[in-house]
C-alpha cells in the first residue's frame, strides 16, 4: 500500500500509520570494502579483478554474487523478524556508465527489480538509496570514491546525470506501492554547504514532475547530520538522519565509558539523537534513522556492550516513534545480522588477506585508528605541530591524515594482492566463492537477530 507523509508520521493509503523499521542492504548493489572483504573502493576493486581474470570471468563472479547475496530465504528471515522495510543502496554504475553518460542501462535494473519483488511479496517496503553518484557525493569509499574529493559538487555535469537517472528510476517505480520512496543522495558531503541545497531544490522538482506520489527520503549534509541546508520543507518528504554511536565504532571505548576523551552513556545517546533530529521535530516531519548500529569485535565482553548500545538506541527511537534501518544486513563478520561462514570457500580463500587489511587498518569502517601506530604517529605529530590550524572537512586533521595514508594509499596498494587471489580458479570455484554469501552458507549473529526481533515484537 502506497505510503505518504501525514504530519509527523508515514501512513498507508488507508490512513494507517506505518513506522518503517528494518535493515540496510549494504555491500550488494553498492559493494563496500569492509562488507565483502576487498580493499579500497568498488570500481578500483572491480577493475583489478577484471585485469586478473578477464572480463567474462569477472562478470560471472560478480553477477553470481549479486544473485546469491540476497534471495528468497533472506527476505523470509527479515519478515520472520518482523521487519517491514529494507533500504537498498545502489551504485550509479549499474544504471549508467561514465563513457556513455545519460544512457540508462535497462539491464542494470534486473537485480533491483528482483529484490523489490521478493520484499513486496512479503509485505516489506523498499527505500531506494543512490549510495554512489558520478563524481562521488562525499569523501569516502562508500560513494565509490578513489580520492578524498567529492567532485559531484564541483561539476554540473555530474549533477545533471543524477537528475536524469532519478527521472528514469521514478518513471520505472512510480506505480509500485511497496517502494516506500526514494533516497536520492546518501550522506552528501558538500564542503561549502552552498551547492547541496539548490541541488535538492532542483532534484525534488524533477522527481515530482515524473512521480508526484512517492515519499522522498532526503539526507542532510555532512553525512546526514546537518539539515541547515534545507531552505524549505518539501511536501511528502522525510528528512533522514544517521545516528552512529561514538562508542559503537571500531575505535569505540567501553560503554558506558570514554571514547576519544568523551564520556558516552545512555544520556549521551539521547543528547546525540535529539541534536540530530532537531530539524525533524521542529518542522513536525517524520523521524527516520536511515543508518545506525555498532560494530562487533568477537570479544564477548565488548560485544555485550555493543548490544547494550543498540538496545539503548532502539529504546530511544521507540520513545520518539522513530523509524530506522540498521546498518547492515550481511557481511564478512564486522556488523551484519548474518555473515559468510569462516569455514566457507570465500573466507578460506580471503581470510588471511582480510586479516592483513585489519592489521594495517586499511578499511576506514573497521579501523581502530591505532594500527601501524609506530609509522603513523610521527606523521600525526608532524601535522599537529606544523599545521595546528588545519581543520579539513569533514572530520579534521587526524581523520584526514588517516584517510589519505591508510584508507587510500595503503588500501589501493592492496588491490593487486586481492585480485591475485582470483587467479587460477575454475568457473565452478568462482561460483562457490560467490555462493558463500547465500544465506544457507552463512552464519547468523543470533544475539543480534533475537534483540531486533524482540524489539519489533514489543
Amino acid at each position: 500500500m502506497t505510503l505518504r507523509v501525514s504530519g509527523s508520521q508515514l501512513v498507508d493509503s488507508a490512513g494507517t500509520p506505518v513506522r518503517l523499521r528494518g535493515v540496510g542492504l549494504g555491500g550488494w548493489l553498492n559493494m563496500e570494502n569492509f562488507i565483502t572483504g576487498y580493499p579500497a573502493n568498488e570500481a578500483g576493486m572491480r577493475n583489478s579483478v577484471r585485469e586478473a581474470i578477464g572480463e567474462d570471468r569477472a562478470e560471472l563472479f560478480f553477477d553470481r554474487l549479486l544473485t546469491s547475496f540476497f534471495g528468497p530465504e533472506d527476505a523470509d528471515l527479515l519478515a520472520a523478524a518482523g521487519m517491514n522495510c529494507v533500504r537498498i543502496p545502489f551504485n550509479y554504475r549499474h544504471l549508467e556508465s561514465d563513457d556513455r553518460p545519460f544512457e540508462i542501462d535497462e539491464h542494470g535494473f534486473r537485480h533491483l527489480d528482483r529484490v523489490i519483488g521478493l520484499l513486496a511479496e512479503r509485505g516489506i517496503y523498499s527505500v531506494l538509496d543512490l549510495h554512489a553518484v558520478p563524481g562521488s557525493q562525499n569523501q569516502h569509499w562508500h560513494s565509490d570514491n578513489p580520492t578524498h574529493v567529492a567532485a559531484f559538487w564541483q561539476h554540473r555535469h555530474f549533477q545533471d546525470r543524477v537528475v536524469h537517472m532519478w527521472e528514469a528510476i521514478a518513471d520505472r517505480y512510480r506505480d509500485q506501492p511497496y517502494v516506500a520512496g526514494y533516497n536520492p543522495v546518501n550522506e552528501p558531503g558538500d564542503p561549502s554547504g552552498k551547492v547541496v541545497g539548490p541541488f535538492y531544490d532542483r532534484l525534488v522538482k524533477a522527481l515530482r514532475a515524473v512521480d508526484p506520489g512517492h515519499v522522498l527520503f532526503l539526507d542532510g549534509n555532512t553525512y546526514s547530520t546537518d539539515f541547515s541546508v534545507f531552505r524549505e520543507v518539501y511536501e511528502n518528504t522525510v528528512f533522514v538522519c544517521h545516528d552512529y554511536a561514538l562508542a559503537g565504532f571500531a575505535h569505540g571505548g567501553p560503554y558506558p565509558g570514554y571514547t576519544r576523551g568523551e564520556w558516552v552513556d545512555r544520556d549521551h545517546l539521547v543528547r546525540t539523537f535529539e541534536r540530530r533530529t532537531a530539524f525533524q521535530r521542529e518542522t513536525g516531519t517524520p523521524i527516520w534513522v536511515g543508518e545506525f548500529g555498532p560494530v562487533y569485535t568477537g570479544d564477548p565482553e565488548i560485544d555485550a556492550q555493543r548490544y547494550q548500545i543498540l538496545t539503548d538506541q532502539l529504546e530511544i527511537f521507540d520513545e520518539h516513534q522513530a523509524g530506522w534501518a540498521l546498518w547492515t544486513y550481511k557481511d564478512v563478520g564486522l556488523q551484519g545480522l548474518v555473515s559468510a561462514d569462516p569455514a566457507g570457500p570465500y573466507l578460506r580463500r580471503f581470510g588471511d588477506f582480510i586479516a592483513k587489511k585489519t592489521r594495517l587498518g586499511a578499511d576506514r569502517w573497521g579501523s581502530t585508528m591505532e594500527e601501524s601506530a609506530d609509522v603513523l604517529a610521527p606523521l600525526h605529530q608532524l601535522v599537529e605541530t606544523e599545521f595546528p590550524e588545519w581543520d579539513p572537512y569533514p572530520w579534521g586533521a587526524r581523520y584526514q591524515t588517516d584517510d589519505l595514508i591508510r584508507h587510500i594509499l595503503v588500501a589501493q596498494a592492496l588491490l593487486p594482492e586481492y585480485a591475485a587471489l582470483f587467479k587460477g580458479l575454475s568457473d565452478d570455484e568462482l561460483v562457490a566463492l560467490a555462493d558463500s554469501f547465500a544465506l544457507p552458507a552463512c552464519v547468523r549473529r543470533e544475539p543480534l537477530i533475537e534483540l531486533l526481533t524482540a524489539n519489533l515484537a514489543g
